[in-house]
């Protein structure tokens, strides 16, 4: 059963809670957990916390945080919990645009500050995000006073530099840094109006182009950043195959340490394999 971080005030949209609250289970069970039962579950585990991105009610976030769960590959010692933040409190329709970073950043600035009072009977925490969610994730880890063992960024929906700038302060903290990226990720190429629309104008390195960096990865990476998985671009895989809130089938995908390289056949034939493989590279990671 699913353990949550919740910080929605309101099922749909709405502001943070000022505290956070303490949930487990899937959306027929989505309940109320005592905060002393999960301490007790996590002491002397290593956490992994995972984090939904924009767009996505609560519901949605439990059903896809679920799901993902039941995806991953971890041994007996490695605990799960998601956060539940409300990113659907405005419209994507470009990531400059100041309102949806904004909540995303207050997010994490409530969610550190609970780690390091509460987890500090876990034996290691470490996170995966989801869209952007990096920027919950990053925002947290800011607000935080731990260290963070491991980081995977997947779908990152924030500028491809952030690592070396923004939030460049937060590297010496975090142990291991990855990203899974995707150039078919439509949905960032739009949600960076001024990439997209002038591609043909402006050449990378541009001080004017912002990319994303789910869809090419760091423009500059840290020393300890581990070589991101670029996936090949015949698998077509979008932005919302990394989480997906119908239930996939119960897959489990060995994925190879090396990135994959282009025209490599797909992991599998079926539907809704895509979560399964973003499972699967995050609990290589994380084992």
């Amino acid at each position: 059963m699913t353990r949550f971080l919740d910080v929605r005030l309101w099922p749909v949209g709405g502001p943070l809670r000022t505290d956070v609250n303490i949930s487990q289970g899937d959306v027929n069970t989505y309940q109320g957990l005592n905060k002393q039962d999960l301490l007790n579950d996590i002491r002397g585990r290593d956490v992994l916390i995972g984090v939904h991105g924009f767009n996505v009610s609560r519901s949605d976030g439990v059903a896809a945080l679920s799901n993902w769960e039941g995806l991953l590959q971890l041994g007996p010692s490695t605990r799960f919990a998601g956060v539940l933040w409300p990113g659907d409190s405005v419209w994507l329709h470009g990531l400059d645009y100041p309102e949806a970073p904004r909540i995303a950043d207050e997010a994490g600035q409530l969610i550190g500050p609970f780690l390091d009072q509460n987890f500090g009977g876990a034996a290691s925490i470490s996170f995966a995000s989801h869209s952007l969610g990096a920027r919950v994730v990053l925002s947290t880890i800011a607000s935080m006073k731990r260290s963070v063992k491991r980081l995977i960024l997947m779908a990152g929906a924030i500028d491809d530099d952030c690592l070396t700038t923004e939030f460049q302060s937060i590297v010496p903290n975090v142990g291991e840094i990855s990203v899974l990226a995707s150039i078919k990720d439509d949905v960032l190429a739009m949600a960076f109006p001024l990439g997209n629309l002038t591609g043909g104008i402006l050449t990378t390195g541009h001080p004017w182009l912002r990319e994303a960096l789910g869809r090419g990865g760091p423009s500059r990476a840290p020393d300890h950043f581990r070589p991101h998985f670029e996936i090949p671009s015949n698998w077509n895989y979008g932005h919302w195959n990394y989480l997906q809130v119908a239930p996939p089938p119960p897959l489990k995908i060995a994925v190879p340490q090396d990135v994959p390289v282009d025209g490599t056949a797909c992991p599998s034939p079926l539907d809704g394999w895509q979560s399964a493989w973003s499972a699967a590279v995050t609990s290589t990671r994380f084992q």
